[in-house]
């Protein structure tokens, strides 16, 4: 994609339960209706939830057993009686929840260790490990409970509480075991899906199963911090039930490079701001000019390092390194990679990463060349995807077909698109542009829009004027035509399987 120059095109480069473990809602709080600050507010307190008129309560009791389990057998549920392990022991819990009320919850767990030794323990819900050899101290006697909790999520169906023994020794772990539900618990993108991974060639969520974001990205935070208030970034989560904000930190044009601090902030806060609304977050280093992703290498592994190190127990970020590399070879953008992912990882072994393609994002085709070159000489490292940027209206079919082809071999996001021409402006091409939409459903290839701003291009979705006037945000009073249709594309229901 052929950027226009700066300020010509200034965009994305294209106490209900005394004796239970208890499960509370964790609410996603509205921010501040002003802009960002460049010092970040401290992480918004999470709001209980109003319990239910009938809490659900599930137990296992007078579980003495050695090495096996015993499942509750109240309110419907039938026990499995024991179940035998080698080397381990402990008691588990099933209960049900239903679709309204699956999500993002804290555990608050009961139980009582009928051995006068602590034990390090496993903690797992829905056979998802959520606590790592967390100690279990010592108590010989029903009436003495210890408490833990733990923020995780829990999902639609049968969910089971398991405290297993790390150790081998003798006897019985965990004599008495509750679980809970007090509901309901909102239910969001980030919550639903948790910790993604890259499978195969698809973005899988916390169960293994391929998913498909949809989303806008901010314009530059240098210029358009304004648009992203309380009420926007609310109206972008419940209004237009995005999954993504795509957070793009220009390094130049009067970006990260001027003041490292300011902007390293400004994505803290925003990262925060996303996370409390339960979306996922595209953490975007956006290098537009120079092409060459090693010029700003140095700045980025700085950048990067404090953002992972910060938010490295988010389950809901993921870091796109190098927005539009250009001008150079894909071994070059190779090697920048190969260099930065490493230093990612030192602090953060989890969270996907995102590499930019030769030519704009564009798999090399804008400087004639194809995907080929990626899947004969990929990046030496896992857990990545690699990015795709089109504009309808600039990209057809020979762009349309790349993305299809690239996206059977190897894994892709499309973290930037629009309706427009290849600057972002212009007649929008909505037939084009419903053409890739209608494929990366098919495939299930996240996407992501640029941009969620009241720039003046028709790439921006807010009429001129909105973000000062502080809105309004939701319906589509406000809204440009490419606003209204990218809009009820992301309003559409997701498919997030579970099973």
């Amino acid at each position: 994609m052929r950027p226009a120059r700066f300020f010509t095109r200034p965009i994305g480069g294209l106490g209900v339960l005394a004796a239970a473990l208890a499960l509370t809602l964790v609410t996603a709080p509205s921010a501040p209706a002003s802009a960002p600050s460049a010092s970040p507010p401290a992480a918004p307190a999470p709001a209980p939830a109003a319990a239910s008129a009938a809490a659900v309560v599930h137990e296992a009791e007078n579980a003495v057993v050695s090495r096996g389990v015993v499942e509750s057998n109240h309110a419907g549920y039938t026990g499995t009686g024991f179940v035998n392990y080698d080397n381990a022991q402990g008691s588990h819990v099933q209960w049900t929840v239903d679709a309204a009320t699956a999500g993002r919850a804290t555990l608050t767990l009961r139980y009582a260790n009928g051995t006068s030794a602590s034990r390090p323990m496993d903690i797992t819900v829905g056979g998802v490990l959520v606590a790592d050899d967390r100690a279990f101290p010592p108590t010989g006697s029903w009436s003495s409970w210890t408490t833990v909790s733990i923020t995780t999520d829990v999902k639609a169906g049968a969910n089971t509480v398991r405290a297993t023994a790390t150790t081998s020794a003798g006897g019985p772990n965990v004599d008495h075991l509750s679980v809970g539900a007090t509901g309901p618990v909102a239910s969001t993108p980030a919550a639903v899906n948790g910790q993604l991974r890259v499978c195969g060639t698809k973005l899988c969520n916390r169960y293994g199963q391929p998913i498909q974001l949809r989303g806008m990205s901010s314009h530059g935070t240098q210029w358009y911090s304004q648009c992203l208030t309380g009420g926007s970034l609310d109206a972008l989560a419940t209004d237009w039930n995005a999954d993504v904000l795509r957070v793009s930190t220009y390094v130049q044009e009067d970006g990260y490079e001027t003041d490292p601090r300011r902007f390293t902030d400004l994505a803290h806060s925003l990262i925060e701001q996303a996370t409390a609304r339960g979306m996922f977050v595209i953490v975007d280093w956006h290098m537009l000019s120079p092409g060459d992703p090693h010029h700003n290498l140095a700045m980025a592994k700085t950048f990067f390092t404090e953002i992972a190190q910060r938010h490295n127990a988010k389950t809901n970020l993921l870091y796109e390194i190098a927005n539009e590399p250009s001008g150079v070879s894909w071994s070059r953008i190779k090697s920048y990679a190969e260099q930065l992912i490493p230093v990612i990882r030192q602090h953060d072994p989890e969270t996907p990463v995102l590499v930019g393609t030769r030519a704009w994002s564009s798999f090399g085709v804008s400087e004639g060349s194809d995907e080929n070159e990626v899947v004969n000489s990929p990046v030496a490292a896992s857990n990545i995807m690699y990015t795709f940027h089109f504009y309808a209206a600039s990209h057809r079919d020979e762009y349309l077909n790349t993305l299809s082809r690239a996206a059977d071999r190897l894994p892709v996001f499309v973290t930037e698109f629009g309706t427009q021409n290849y600057a972002g402006e212009d007649a929008d091409d909505f037939a084009m542009a419903q053409r890739y939409l209608d494929l990366m459903a098919n495939k299930k290839i996240s996407w992501v829009n640029w941009n969620f701003s009241d720039d003046h291009r028709s790439g921006a979705v807010f009429k001129t004027g909105t973000c000062a006037g502080n809105g309004p945000w939701t319906g589509t009073s406000s809204l440009k035509p490419a606003g209204v249709w990218v809009r009820d594309r992301i309003r559409t229901p997701d498919s997030f399987p579970t099973g």
